[in-house]
């Protein structure tokens, strides 16, 4: 069975010039005649920025809503309370709580994709700090998923909003589309999430701000794309 992955991988890398910098159009007319799975793949983007997110200033943390959305369904648990709480239900939140909430993630249950909460319940989210910390799963006011405005930060999630950050060697990763999408439709996503990227260059950085960046379907090599192109993406 190995042998067989590994004779697709290889004939589908073949496809890729590897000494080739491609434009994000170009990439996704590509990323169209790299499928090789009967599961709707993700297109991926994964870049590496010149910043020292161990500066507040240089931490790239944010959010933007895709034109056309990720593809993947996805479900939201708000942290509310009483009017808030009946405002999640009636926006399409799939799971809406308060203590009981957190005694349910307590307990291990944890059936949700992103969380949101309004700030008078972040005090209750702190309590699990710990446990959704590390699955990247805290609600912040960065991403706007920390607001009292839980209509439209649902809204925008369901939309196809995609948040990110840098880890502390300043790599990004994020799913953008699926492979599925017309090529078209994978070049305004990805166009749209480089932008947001770009709005986020702080001014302390010094030298290149994208130092490299690629795209791939989650079982595919990576293409990797020309930072001139992307740096002039405002």
């Amino acid at each position: 069975m190995a042998k067989k992955v590994g004779k697709r991988y290889k004939e589908i890398k073949e496809k890729i010039d590897s000494e080739k910098l491609y434009t994000i159009k170009e990439a996704s007319a590509l990323l169209k005649e790299l499928k090789s799975t009967k599961f709707d793949e993700s297109v991926e983007v994964s870049m590496n920025l010149g910043v020292d997110p161990r500066h507040a200033d240089q931490m790239i943390r944010g959010s933007v809503v895709l034109p056309h959305g990720t593809g993947k369904k996805i479900r939201i648990a708000v942290f509310a309370r009483g009017a808030k709480a009946d405002e999640a239900r009636k926006a399409g939140a799939d799971i809406v709580g308060a203590e009981d909430l957190v005694a349910d993630i307590k307990a291990g249950k944890i059936d949700f994709d992103i969380t949101v909460a309004t700030p008078d319940a972040m005090g209750l989210v702190g309590q699990i700090g710990r446990i959704l910390g590390p699955k990247g799963l805290m609600p912040n006011p960065k991403t706007g998923t920390v607001t009292m405005d839980v209509t439209k930060a649902i809204g925008n999630l369901k939309a196809g909003q995609v948040n990110f950050r840098v880890d502390k060697k300043g790599n990004m990763h994020a799913g953008v589309a699926k492979a599925s999408f017309t090529a078209e439709q994978i070049d305004e996503n990805i166009t749209d999430f480089v932008k947001a990227i770009n709005k986020q260059k702080p001014a302390s950085a010094k030298g290149r701000y994208v130092k490299s960046a690629s795209l791939s379907l989650t079982m595919s090599p990576a293409i990797k794309l020309d930072l001139a192109v992307l740096a002039d993406i405002k």
